[in-house]
């Protein structure tokens, strides 16, 4: 049974509008930013997004390793993401921890995302509710409307196919989904 979404997630302008809301300079902002485009541009689950490592995390090969899969990172992720990586190191984070941090290195929690969110989207002048899952729902409709292949999607995702016959239908190998991701076009 598919799980229907009666309201739309955010646009391309307004996820994007959401990520100009944090700062390209400050630590948390940095942080921040890293976290909206785990969510929406790399499509994690905020679980995900919380707990992979920074040792995941390659932005030369473009890949975010995952317990269960691995996901492309588009360029615009690329950049943010890279970003606060340089910062981490900066501040002499340990690797093996979160990639999305407290500025000591520890975990953030579920609720300091719940909280955010809203905040970044009230800042940035949204008025449809913002939250984790939004931005995952936003990152699979835009990849839709790009064109993208629906076995990339899936792969993209970390989501099998809702039917008896998915297992007959084809799969995207990993370097099919990093091209498939470098190629997205950035938001204006």
């Amino acid at each position: 049974m598919a799980i229907l979404i009666d309201i739309p997630p955010l646009s391309a302008d307004e996820a994007h509008a959401l990520l100009a809301t944090s700062s390209e300079h400050t630590t948390t902002g940095l942080r921040n930013r890293a976290l909206v485009v785990l969510l929406w541009r790399v499509g994690l689950r905020p679980g995900e997004a919380l707990t992979v490592r920074a040792a995941d995390v390659d932005g030369e090969t473009g890949v975010i390793t995952l317990s269960s899969r691995r996901a492309g990172i588009d360029r615009l992720a690329a950049r943010v993401i890279a970003a606060w990586a340089h910062r981490r190191t900066e501040l002499g984070l340990n690797s093996d921890g979160p990639f999305i941090s407290t500025l000591a290195g520890n975990p953030l929690s579920q609720a300091y995302v719940r909280e955010l969110l809203p905040r970044l989207a009230e800042r940035a002048g949204l008025t449809v509710r913002v939250h984790a899952m939004g931005l995952r729902y936003a990152c699979a409709a835009e990849m839709g409307q790009e064109g993208l292949l629906t076995e990339v999607i899936q792969a993209q995702l970390g989501v099998e196919p809702q039917s008896a016959i998915g297992r007959y239908l084809p799969r995207a190998d990993l370097a099919e989904m990093v091209r498939a991701m470098q190629a997205r076009p950035i938001p204006a």
